[in-house]
C-alpha cells in the first residue's frame, strides 16, 4: 500500500507481535520514531531487553516521503532479515517506524527463504498489532454566515465528511472548519453557492490531522 498524494501512513501506537517457525521465536516490536537518533536508541533498548537472544534485527523508516531506511541482519546470513523486514514497511506505505525483530533460535536451520518469510511474518504481526494512522495535510477554514445559511453548510459539511472544529453563535455564526488540501477549492466554491454569496470566509493556519476512532486529531 503507497502513502497517497496528501498523506502519509505513521505508527501511532507501537505493539508487538509473535511468531513460531520450526520452535524459533521471532518477536516483533514496532515503535514510532520522528529521528534516526530515536530509532537508534530503540534498537539499543532492545538488545539491551533482549540480551538473550540470539539476534536482533531491525528495520525503520523515517521522513514524510521515506526518505530515511535502514537495516541490519544482526549476525543473519545476508539480506535475509532486515532487508526483509524494511521491504514489509516499504510495501505497507509506513514512515516515521522502527521494528526490531528477535529471534531466539530454535535448533532447526530455515535456510534463506525460510528466514525472509519468517522475519517479514513477524514484522507484519507486529505492525497488526499497532495502531496506524494516516496524516493529511489540512488547512482552517474561518466562516462568518447568517442562521439561514447554517443549515445548507452543516449538510454539506456532512456529506463532505468535513470536520467542524468550531461553532461560535451570536448574531451570526462563525464555524472554523477543516479542509483537506485538495478540497480546498472545491469547498470555497460549494460554500459560496449555498449561501448565496452571503457567507464571509477566511483561511486559517495549515495544519497536519488524522482521523483516530472516528475523531480528527491535529498534530
Amino acid at each position: 500500500m503507497e502513502t497517497t498524494a496528501n498523506g502519509y501512513r505513521v505508527v501511532y501506537e507501537g505493539g508487538e507481535g509473535e511468531i513460531v517457525e520450526k520452535k524459533s521465536r521471532f518477536i516483533a516490536t514496532v515503535r514510532p520514531v520522528e529521528t534516526e537518533e530515536e530509532a537508534v536508541a530503540f534498537i539499543n533498548e532492545m538488545k539491551k531487553k533482549y540480551w538473550d537472544a540470539r539476534h536482533n534485527c531491525s528495520a525503520f523508516v523515517i521522513g514524510s516521503r521515506q526518505e530515511v531506511t535502514r537495516c541490519s541482519d544482526d549476525g543473519e546470513p545476508a539480506q535475509t532479515a532486515g532487508r526483509p523486514m524494511l521491504d514489509v514497511l516499504l510495501r505497507e506505505g509506513i514512515t516515521n517506524v522502527a521494528v526490531v525483530v528477535t529471534r531466539y533460535f530454535g535448533g532447526v536451520l530455515l535456510g534463506t527463504g525460510g528466514l525472509v518469510r519468517a522475519y517479514q511474518s513477524a514484522t507484519q504481526a507486529g505492525l497488526a498489532a499497532s495502531k496506524i494512522i494516516e496524516k493529511r495535510q489540512g488547512k482552517k477554514l474561518i466562516i462568518h454566515t447568517d442562521y439561514n445559511g447554517l443549515g445548507k453548510l452543516q449538510y454539506l459539511f456532512g456529506q463532505q465528511k468535513t470536520a467542524i472544529l468550531d461553532t461560535e453563535y451570536a448574531a451570526d455564526v462563525v464555524l472554523t472548519i477543516l479542509v483537506p488540501v485538495e478540497q480546498k477549492d472545491f469547498l470555497y466554491k460549494e460554500i459560496t453557492e449555498q449561501t448565496n454569496g452571503t457567507a464571509q470566509m477566511e483561511w486559517g493556519e495549515d495544519a497536519v490531522y488524522a482521523l483516530i476512532d472516528k475523531t480528527v486529531q491535529i498534530f
